[in-house]
């Protein structure tokens, strides 16, 4: 049994502990104790994540608000304390969290239209549940993570680097990229101008963030809350657009097989509107395609820049894979570019 669980109070002596879901950052363990009772204990991972401390505030911060807002228990994830009070604990320098187990919840890698539907619904709620939290009373888990003008600077930086000597068989590409540079700044400009409100933002919108319910696959909570920062709610949506309305894997090696998919886009627009459309004001509403594109740019040139560097942040299993991750992403941009009046179409058609 690992140590650290005798910090928790826990109901009941732990009887097994095994490895448990499929997060690549931190990990996971089912607890099972003799009470019958289940747990998710979970290693946090202080090489992304260098201040654990204030990524656990944000999380006590989160859930004890969202639980104001919830009926059913099974809406929000809960932290069991230690015993000292603490939201975590502290073992050979290591820190761990403890989650009382959703039970009869289960959790996807990849959706149907009616799934993606329910995951639209639940991030909907979730942004409308906090929409009357102070964001500013969180700290930033990722300083600048979604500042796409920060994003350009690196990226900068890597084409004038050319660390992996790959610059020159990827001009089209970089072009590409500067290309929109004045479009990188769309978002930040309205933040600074006070056009757009700083949000409590979840940052990781993938439908494997949702637990649904496992008979009526209805979207019951949010989960991995690690990187819930101040931010912009149309990145939230942007980031949900860019993994899930495409019609191929985020590496995809043949490009005629991406396509960004409008009736996911619009059936996702519907679930998301339908549980925080009124509580986005009317500059986000519209900002919301700009946000769809925004995440996606900024993702493929995150993509080219980890190629132009030799591959150093993001994990590859082979040659060029970066590339084609950042190929299949602008190729999602030039899609959305050509959509562009019918994305703004089918949300002002929504609200």
């Amino acid at each position: 049994m690992h140590p650290v669980l005798s910090h928790f109070a826990l109901f009941g002596a732990p009887v097994s502990c095994a490895p448990f879901g499929s997060g690549h950052i931190n990990g996971t363990h089912l607890v099972v104790c003799d009470s019958g009772r289940r747990y998710v204990l979970q290693h946090i991972n202080t090489s992304v994540f260098r201040e654990p401390e204030k990524l656990m505030r944000n999380i006590e911060l989160v859930t004890a608000h969202l639980r104001k807002k919830v009926d059913d228990p099974r809406g929000v994830l809960r932290l069991v304390p230690t015993f000292a009070g603490q939201s975590f604990a502290v073992e050979n320098g290591e820190f761990w969290r403890v989650y009382e187990l959703v039970e009869g919840s289960v959790c996807y890698q990849s959706a149907d239209a009616t799934l993606f539907y329910e995951s639209a619904v639940a991030f909907g709620r979730f942004q409308n549940q906090l929409s009357d939290f102070p964001a500013d009373a969180l700290a930033e888990t990722i300083p600048q993570f979604h500042d796409t003008p920060a994003r350009y600077l690196a990226f900068h930086r890597a084409v004038e680097q050319n660390a992996a000597n790959r610059r020159d068989a990827v001009s089209r590409e970089i072009d590409f990229v500067l290309a929109r540079e004045d479009f990188s700044r769309t978002l930040m400009d309205r933040l600074a101008a006070g056009e757009l409100p700083l949000r409590v933002t979840h940052n990781d919108t993938k439908i494997n963030n949702v637990l649904f319910d496992e008979q009526t696959n209805k979207a019951l909570c949010v989960i991995d809350l690690d990187t819930v920062m101040p931010g912009l709610s149309v990145n939230d949506f942007g980031d949900a657009i860019r993994f899930g309305a495409s019609t191929a894997a985020e590496d995809e090696q043949d490009l005629s097989k991406v396509r960004f998919d409008l009736a996911l886009y619009e059936t996702y627009v519907k679930g998301y509107l339908s549980t925080c459309g009124e509580s986005l004001t009317k500059t986000e509403k519209a900002m919301l395609p700009t946000g769809a594109k925004m995440m996606t740019l900024e993702c493929g040139l995150r993509f080219l820049a980890d190629h132009l560097n030799g591959d150093v942040y993001f994990h590859v299993s082979r040659e060029g894979q970066n590339l084609d991750r950042a190929r299949t992403q602008f190729r999602l941009v030039e899609e959305m570019e050509k959509s562009w009046d019918q994305m703004h179409k089918i949300v002002e058609d929504t609200h």
